[in-house]
């Protein structure tokens, strides 16, 4: 009988293998992406197609995980700098975003004739914009990445905060209430323990990066693996001991460790997993769709999916507007950000249990979810086909995009940036016979280099893809001259990353800059004004009447000591000696 159900068990392992590596080409062939794919998938075998699962709960509790690894690989691109940085995008954006959108949707549900408080609940959980949709479709397009991607990521990570306080909130519209009194003490302590799990994971943070130092010295891969799992795993189970997202904790685990030298080690190792996991939910959100409540409420939900998906598009077009977002990328984020997410699900059957809505509007509104779900790739389709996108400054007009070079790029010296800096550090490489290639992102810029007879293609350096297009595998060196302090730095790791044996010179802003880039294994840095200021205090030394043997002894005293100094910092120690106090100087 054992065998059987275990032979069982693995002809439905077989079938839902076998339903994604038919569907999903397939789908991606027609120009339809990967998500829509896996949900008609879902639907073919679910227990409204050929049944061959009969619930896809369990399924959907298991592929959370595929979101949870995913925003765990976010994290790990989103450095404390940066996510402070975004501050204003993830609570201000973020949260006229959402109490616009909600406040349309709650008109909706009371135009349909159903009270304040229910019709709140279900328009909060259509606000809750599906993580996994938007950031899959995000990743294949490309997007995450850019500004757009990156107010979308944030405004994802607002609502994910949002999940406590919306299920407090349904404890307090739920009928059954004990008294007022039991639930502000339980919500105080629901807040409390959050707060609690907060801090813990944070404080844990600090043990992640000698954890994995000890382990990389045992030259165990599986090792490393299990440790990854168990970060990401561990961080989840914290923050949802504490009620908060799981995505959330795999999230925050990722930024604590999106610093550490073991970074893109821990990106390859969760890899399979995340997109394994993640194409599992979309399967049983697929497999969730049912068809027969669909056939019997079909124009109360049609209608409802319509109006829905209209107003909230309306809510996050107008919010991006006011924001000085172009026509275009306010419609591009209404668009995507249109559908309702999976943590609707979680809303719905809370608010269900505590019998603040009825099980028939949840099972309606689940459905309108799910519906909303599918339209989400259909939409972004439409949009790619009609909605033309502007050309980035100037229209680029006369300027060939890198990643459009068949073949890419094959110069032995690759520079990025080719602004006062890149051009004068050409002139030596040039006479002595290299062979340089150019990307540059000021599309200005490069038609004026066609003046001067060199050849430059736009692209973004700091992208991996971009890097590959411009030959950066086939050069000798790669000179990074932006004065994008943060772009820089990804460059240099990205290089490293993917180029480990192609030496990197780049030009720092800064001492503190060059420290960073020194730290991300850069071959040579130097500091854009320490050697002219260097060649200015050998003139006020010449002016103040000393030798030209004079000079030179205290030109190189002075370049000794900063070096000495440097190397020390790099060793994160302090140097006491007065002569070496110099390096303080050049902070800015």
């Amino acid at each position: 009988m054992s065998v059987e159900h275990g032979a069982v068990d693995l002809f439905r392992v077989v079938v839902l293998l076998a339903s994604a590596i038919i569907a999903v080409p397939l789908f991606k062939r027609l120009g339809m992406g990967s998500v829509l794919g896996y949900l008609a998938a879902g639907l073919i075998i679910g227990p409204f197609g050929l049944g061959v699962f009969t619930s896809s709960e369990a399924i959907l509790h298991v592929a959370e995980f595929g979101v949870v690894m995913f925003l765990f690989v976010i994290g790990l691109e989103m450095k404390p700098s940066h996510l402070w940085q975004l501050r204003g995008q993830i609570f201000g954006l973020g949260s006229l975003q959402v109490v616009c959108a909600t406040a349309l949707l709650t008109c909706v549900g009371v135009g349909y004739g159903f009270s304040w408080g229910v019709s709140f609940i279900a328009a909060s959980g259509f606000t809750l914009t599906s993580t996994a949709m938007v950031m899959q479709i995000l990743s294949e397009r490309h997007e995450l990445g850019k500004p757009k991607g990156q107010r979308i990521v944030s405004i994802l990570l607002f609502e994910d905060l949002l999940l406590v306080p919306l299920l407090a909130t349904v404890q307090f519209l739920a009928p059954d209430d004990m008294s007022a009194v039991t639930d502000t003490v339980s919500v105080w302590q629901k807040a409390g323990i959050a707060a609690l799990s907060l801090a813990a994971l944070i404080a844990a943070g600090g043990l992640l990066n000698p954890l994995f130092r000890l382990l990389a010295k045992s030259k165990a891969r599986e090792i490393m693996t299990a440790a990854t799992l168990l970060v990401v795993l561990g961080s989840s189970y914290l923050m949802e001991l504490g009620g908060l997202s799981m995505a959330m904790g795999a999230f925050l685990a990722g930024v604590l460790l999106s610093e550490s030298s073991f970074r893109h080690q821990l990106e390859a190792d969760i890899e399979p997993f995340r997109g394994l996991l993640l194409g599992l939910f979309f399967l049983a959100v697929g497999m969730s769709l049912d068809l027969n409540t669909i056939a019997e409420n079909w124009q109360l939900i049609l209608s409802g999916l319509v109006l829905m998906l209209a107003f909230k598009s309306i809510g996050i077009y107008i919010i991006a507007r006011l924001g000085k977002a172009s026509r275009y990328v306010a419609l591009h984020r209404a668009i995507l950000m249109s559908q309702g997410g999976e943590f609707a699900f979680v809303l719905l059957s809370a608010a269900a249990a505590q019998h603040a809505i009825s099980a028939e509007v949840q099972s309606n509104m689940t459905a309108v979810v799910v519906l909303s779900m599918v339209t989400t790739p259909f939409g972004m389709m439409l949009f790619d086909r009609f909605v033309k996108a502007p050309a980035p400054d100037s229209n680029l007009q006369n300027v060939e995009n890198v990643e459009d070079i068949e073949g890419g790029l094959r110069g032995n010296v690759l520079f990025i940036g080719f602004g006062r800096v890149g051009q004068v550090a050409s002139q030596a490489a040039l006479a002595y016979g290299a062979n340089i290639s150019i990307i540059e992102n000021n599309t200005r810029a490069i038609r004026e280099m066609k003046n001067y007879g060199f050849k430059a293609y736009y692209g973004d350096g700091s992208r991996p893809e971009v890097l590959h297009a411009a030959g950066a595998g086939h050069a000798s060196c790669i000179v990074v001259s932006i004065d994008d302090r943060e772009k820089a730095l990804k460059i240099v790791e990205n290089v490293h990353h993917h180029y480990p044996n192609t030496k990197v010179l780049v030009r720092a802003y800064d001492r503190y800059h060059a420290l960073e880039l020194v730290k991300a294994n850069a071959n040579v840095v130097i500091r854009e004004t320490f050697e002219s200021a260097m060649a200015l205090g050998d003139e006020i030394v010449k002016s103040l009447g000393a030798s030209m043997s004079e000079v030179e002894t205290l030109h190189e005293q002075v370049k000794s000591a900063d070096h000495e100094r440097f190397a020390l910092e790099i060793a994160g120690k302090e140097f006491e000696g007065r002569s070496l106090l110099l390096g303080n100087i050049e902070k800015h």
